[in-house]
């Protein structure tokens, strides 16, 4: 009897512990144009692929980081030019950043869907 419960307990706070070690980044997002975008688990790192639209399968970033900051590569999909991005999150809301030579920089929020 105590064996079963020690299990159950184990099984039951596994389960609970998995559901605290996903990023807040990963999920779907609407983006400033209104598609949707998946943010996963991808190597060691989080992938940023277009979900619907003109552009949907087409993989537009990679980011690394948690919690609620991450820096990588941003590509815009419409010319394909790749710039240095970071991301930020603040509740439902989050902040991507596109920049060239770290001087000329784009904003643009998503919000979790």
């Amino acid at each position: 009897m105590i064996r079963t419960f020690v299990v159950a307990a184990a099984l039951t706070l596994g389960t609970a512990a998995s559901g605290f070690c996903a990023e807040p980044i990963v999920g779907n997002w609407k983006t400033a144009s209104g598609e949707t975008a998946a943010i996963s688990s991808c190597g060691g790192s989080y992938c940023i692929t277009l979900k619907t639209g003109k552009h949907a399968g087409k993989r537009i970033g990679n980011l690394s980081g948690g919690g609620d900051s991450y820096s990588g590569e941003i590509t815009d999909p419409a010319n394909d030019k790749t710039y240095s991005g970071s991301a930020s999150i603040k509740g439902s809301a989050l902040k991507m950043r596109g920049c060239v030579l770290k001087v000329l920089c784009k904003s643009q929020t998503w919000t979790r869907m």
